[in-house]
């Protein structure tokens, strides 16, 4: 039995029958498996069933998948997906530019027209595929309401 004072100071103790069928425990009970959501994600595919596509235009999520019906427009991708791609090309192109500067000593001019170049290509290549595998470790996470049931109801 629960008495005025404890809910004054926030204390309130609760049983597991508090929380009704959605609770905490069922959903911490059945994890997402977090590397196939990153991958299938990477690969621009659902992060649920790996079938439906998730993005439609170059960077737009579906707010559904068509195959399996899973809901996307919880997905708050945001900033991320550029930052951890400048972090991803700027780790390709860099050791590349080193290596090749070490290896052949090109003039500068190669360095000028070629690096900048690959650097754009590779970011406008990875960015979707980046924001795909965001999505889908936000899925796996159950992060910005991908969880199955509200736990507040």
């Amino acid at each position: 039995m629960t008495s005025k004072q404890d809910f004054q100071n926030g204390c309130a103790p609760c049983s597991p029958s508090d929380f009704g069928s959605g609770s905490f425990v069922t959903e911490l009970a059945s994890p997402r498996p977090v590397w196939s959501s990153l991958y299938r994600g990477f690969r621009k595919r659902c992060p649920a069933c790996g079938r439906g596509r998730l993005l439609h235009r170059y960077l737009k999520v579906f707010d559904r998948c068509a195959v399996c019906s899973e809901s996307l427009h919880h997905q708050q991708a945001d900033d991320g997906p550029p930052y951890f791609t400048m972090f991803l090309v700027g780790h390709i192109v860099i050791p590349l530019m080193l290596i090749v500067e070490k290896q052949f000593s090109p003039d500068m001019w190669v360095h000028w027209a070629s690096w900048p170049a690959l650097a754009l290509l590779l970011s406008i290549g990875l960015l979707p595929s980046v924001k795909g595998a965001l999505v889908g470790l936000q899925w796996a996470l159950r992060m910005h309401g991908f969880s199955d049931q509200d736990p507040y109801p």
